[in-house]
């Protein structure tokens, strides 16, 4: 037991050292967008994960301008994809060209490859656009044609989206939910933070100059402290339960097995271990907490938990289930 709290104590300390970055990638952030601190914060989940995330919310609340100020705040290349109902899939991943002087094929690659892609408005293409990111959100790989070329680390696609019964949607295909690691449902801001946005925002000026402030190997670096980052057995069970309580909630007790159609994946287990171990490296921990695994819970489930007829009848959502789940799963 000694061994392994010293061992904690060194990871802290590697927490803290690498930590410092990303607190300077905040800070640059905050210069552009007011308020939004879970927004932010679930940005840097992602990027420490590995994860890629959809954010979802009605025009307005700066998703793609969050989006576009962690690119800019980081020295890498980014590609912004507008996706509209008139997308092809050649148009986001490239395509081959013939070349008739020696009548060959040349690729020529799409935004898709860049360290940092914004899909904007992912829902407004229609299914066969959306799954053409599968391979590249997967796989970080892309193939053109007979060719296939690796993406560049890191690479992260921050995907942004209307509700769904906004007018010229379409509904994202299941696969391609489920390697989003998170579900971030952005709402409006507060009644201060609004006035600080019209202090600072309501004026023909640019907006303030963002300057890169943290490197792709720094991320790398930090991904590797994440993995060491300390998890309790009894945390690891914690999530275990709760991922099983979305499939056989009735085994435990819970009454809103009416509620579930289909319970979260197996995805979702490993990624409430990073999101929490990403989580304790922001906070500067050293090893990961329940409250981790509960603050994460809800980006990760609600597009992973899919509810039934009867739970819609009755104006229920997955985040009231996952809430019921939470709150009556025993806490170690």
């Amino acid at each position: 037991m000694a061994a392994t709290h010293v061992e904690v104590q060194q990871i802290g300390e590697l927490v803290r050292s690498q930590a410092e970055h990303f607190e300077r990638l905040l800070t640059e952030m905050r210069r552009v967008i007011v308020g939004q601190e879970a927004l932010l914060r679930k940005l840097l989940i992602g990027l420490l994960s590995d994860g890629h995330i959809l954010l979802e919310g009605v025009p307005g609340l700066a998703k793609t301008t969050a989006v576009a100020t962690l690119a800019r705040a980081i020295k890498t290349t980014f590609r912004r994809i507008q996706f509209t109902p008139d997308l092809l899939p050649a148009d986001i991943l490239g395509t081959q060209i013939f070349q008739p002087a020696t009548a060959t094929f040349k690729v020529k690659r799409g935004p898709v490859f860049a360290n940092i892609v914004l899909a904007d408005e992912i829902n407004r293409a229609p299914a066969k656009v959306q799954s053409a990111m599968l391979e590249a959100m997967q796989e970080r790989q892309v193939t053109i044609g007979e060719e296939t070329f690796a993406l560049e680390q890191p690479f992260l696609v921050l995907a942004t989206q209307n509700p769904i019964e906004q007018e010229g949607t379409y509904p994202l295909p299941e696969a391609q939910v489920d390697r989003f690691m998170l579900k971030v449902v952005i709402d409006y801001p507060t009644q201060e933070e609004e006035r600080r946005i019209l202090d600072r925002m309501a004026t023909v000026r640019r907006a303030p100059e963002i300057q890169p402030v943290i490197e792709p190997q720094q991320i790398l670096d930090a991904r590797r402290v994440v993995d060491e980052i300390f998890m309790d057995d009894k945390v690891k069970d914690y999530i275990v339960a709760l991922v099983h309580a979305t499939r056989t909630p009735r085994d435990l007790g819970l009454d809103v097995a009416d509620w579930i159609e289909f319970g979260a994946s197996p995805r979702a287990t490993i990624y409430l271990a990073l999101g929490a171990r990403a989580a304790a490296f922001l906070a500067g921990r050293g090893y990961v907490t329940p409250q981790d695994v509960k603050d994460i819970a809800p980006d990760v489930l609600r597009h992973r938990v899919i509810i039934s007829y009867e739970a819609e009848a009755m104006e229920k959502t997955s985040d009231d289930v996952i809430r019921h789940i939470l709150d009556h799963v025993e806490v170690p």
